[in-house]
């Protein structure tokens, strides 16, 4: 039995780890962390009546190494990586939810998120928690950079087709759009009914942090230096990512041939689904699948995905480098 924590344990990512977790047979729930809210879960996870009996305490790092094996940190940019390395000296393993540790270049990181890293020396040396891609290197590691939503899915509908050259790393479009849950449980104007029911609107143009991040994991894995512009958009629904993707050819062969290239490689990958209808939300929601599939228009190669946000885009991966990093079934819990 692993005894886990789960520090920053108010926002829905933590919510849909502890749901998880609850039905991890090797798992017991140890500790959860909160900076401001204190009482018993359920006075802000209200779901969880009867299923864990944990209150909210604000918990040193080394009072965190005494009662877990394993700390799921959900804190935002920033606050983690000031966190991670206590939690570490702790002898705590760490898979950390928050962007600090998924960029390699602390210059890239200040560039984009306008801090400066306060734990460089991890950066580079970090294994990025995407297992489809990584799972080999995952095992016994310390700490885990668990990769974001938008990320994962463009991550994986691209990859294979980069990695075997059937079209150009350069010129790639990603136009996504995203749940209203991906913002996070803090109250923010553009996030109230009223501002974001009926409405959908893109954000971060050209300046999104998710786009370093899809850049470097690409070209770590293709082996070609990838460039795309990536725009997000917020839709008025709960849960749940869809990407378009769009890519020019290397060759001019048919559609078939770019979904053979996709199931070959995801082949053994147990939450990759390369399907030849087209993908929607709600054919991943509550789920750990990524659902990817492709066409071919004019001189263009389209690919689609989608994902559940808050699990194969949060908390799901989460739990699957938490299973790889303990030698348990990487499928444990999330079938």
């Amino acid at each position: 039995m692993t005894r886990v924590a789960i520090q920053g344990a108010t926002g829905y990512t933590a919510l849909e780890l502890m749901r998880i977790l609850l039905r991890h047979p090797e798992v017991k729930i140890t500790a959860i962390t909160s900076r401001s809210e204190r009482g018993h879960v359920t006075s802000v996870h209200p779901s969880l009546a009867e299923r864990l009996n944990l209150s909210f305490e604000n918990l040193s790092a080394e009072e965190l190494g005494k009662r877990a094996d394993v700390c799921f940190c959900c804190l935002p940019h920033v606050a983690s990586m000031e966190s991670v390395p206590q939690l570490l000296a702790a002898g705590l393993k760490v898979i950390d939810l928050s962007a600090d540790y998924r960029l390699s270049d602390p210059g890239v990181y200040e560039q984009w998120y306008g801090h400066v890293h306060t734990d460089p020396t991890r950066l580079g040396s970090t294994i990025y928690g995407l297992p489809e891609l990584f799972g080999d290197q995952i095992p016994g590691q310390e700490l885990i950079a668990n990769p974001g939503c938008y990320t994962s899915t463009s991550i994986l509908a691209l990859a294979p087709l980069l990695k075997a050259g059937l079209i150009e790393p350069t010129g790639i479009i990603i136009d996504a759009k995203s749940g209203v849950s991906g913002a996070g449980r803090s109250p923010k104007t553009n996030l109230l009914y009223c501002e974001c029911n009926e409405s959908i609107s893109a954000y971060g143009v050209g300046t999104h942090r998710h786009q370093p991040e899809i850049e470097q994991v690409l070209t770590a894995s293709s082996g070609n230096t990838v460039d795309v512009i990536f725009t997000p958009h917020l839709t008025p629904m709960d849960r749940g990512i869809l990407a378009t993707i769009y890519a020019s050819p290397t060759n001019n062969v048919p559609a078939g041939v770019y979904l053979e290239q996709l199931g070959g490689f995801y082949a053994d990958k147990p939450f990759v689904r390369v399907v030849e209808h087209l993908p929607k939300t709600k054919d991943v929601a509550f789920t750990n699948y990524c659902d990817v599939t492709v066409r071919t228009s004019k001189d263009r190669v389209i690919v689609i995905a989608a994902l559940d946000n808050m699990i194969k885009g949060a908390a799901g991966v989460a739990v699957q480098n938490f299973n790889l990093i303990c030698n348990y079934p990487e499928t444990t819990a999330l079938l």
